[in-house]
């Protein structure tokens, strides 16, 4: 078979004493061989599936990005200096075998998912937003007809953890609310808001640039007429945008949802206020 390195754990020990006489026997050259400590659990036991998902399928159906994978397994047996986060071509240029570790790895799911974490936000948003898209077309929501993908995943980069929850968070800008949360909806939608959201629908409207720029030109010239803060307006649009009060931040989500859905959204809401 030509192989020449043959690289296990080192469960396997026991097996090379048996096997290199063979290979002698039948005449092969022995190739050189390295047993590599094992990958435990946090309880400190060979890792297997009562640890939790073991597959790497299940980890892609979790929302992990394989070079967050990638990354995770090579440090976690090996180690150049206190470097944590290589890149492929940084792996292939400086792994050795010579820097693996004698002793077994802990597998730590909270590392795993600070990787995934620094991968996402440094990711390619049109990348990202494919994968989220595929994600999202799973569970049955259409994003052929919503708002830029790619401008969608910029508003949610700092704030996702994993491609589900980017998806999770993503969803409103394809589904509007059919409800809005009832406690937010207690607290910010109320009928004192009316004129509030009126003049929203006024100025967003008349908006020729609606940008990030110019929606928050808008926004100030609600915030001159009422004489209320922002903090006193936000939380109302955002309820009747989203649903609740949970969200990226209010200029971008107005920008990326465009005029027509922004505008349709905020007059269902002034009609649940009656």
């Amino acid at each position: 078979m030509q192989v020449n390195t043959v690289i296990r754990g080192d469960d396997h020990v026991n097996n090379t004493v048996r096997q290199i006489p063979m290979y002698r026997a039948l005449g092969y050259e022995v190739p050189d061989f390295a047993h590599v400590p094992m990958i435990l659990g946090a309880d400190k036991k060979r890792l297997s599936k009562r640890h939790g998902a073991t597959s790497v399928m299940a980890y892609r159906e979790m929302g992990y990005l394989p070079e967050a994978m990638v990354n995770y397994l090579v440090r976690l047996g090996w180690s150049f200096g206190d470097e944590e986060i290589f890149s492929m071509d940084e792996l292939i240029e400086k792994f050795s075998l010579e820097n693996v570790g004698r002793s077994a790895g802990v597998f730590n799911p909270d590392k795993l998912l600070w990787l995934n974490e620094h991968y996402i936000k440094t990711g390619d948003p049109v990348r990202l937003g494919g994968l989220v898209a595929e994600i999202l077309a799973g569970q049955g929501v259409d994003v052929t007809s919503g708002p830029d993908m790619t401008s969608v995943v910029k508003t949610l980069q700092d704030r996702a953890k994993t491609l589900v929850e980017m998806a999770d968070g993503a969803k409103f800008y394809f589904v509007a609310p059919e409800a809005y949360d009832e406690d937010a909806a207690t607290k910010f939608l109320t009928a004192d808001k009316k004129d509030v959201l009126e003049l929203c629908v006024k100025h967003l409207a008349a908006l020729d640039d609606f940008s990030h720029d110019g929606v928050e030109g808008a926004f100030k010239m609600v915030m001159n007429e009422t004489g209320l803060k922002f903090g006193k307006i936000g939380p109302t649009v955002r309820v009747a945008l989203v649903g609740g009060t949970v969200s990226p931040g209010l200029y971008d989500v107005v920008a990326v949802l465009g005029r027509d859905r922004v505008l349709s959204r905020l007059q269902k809401a002034l009609a649940s206020l009656g």
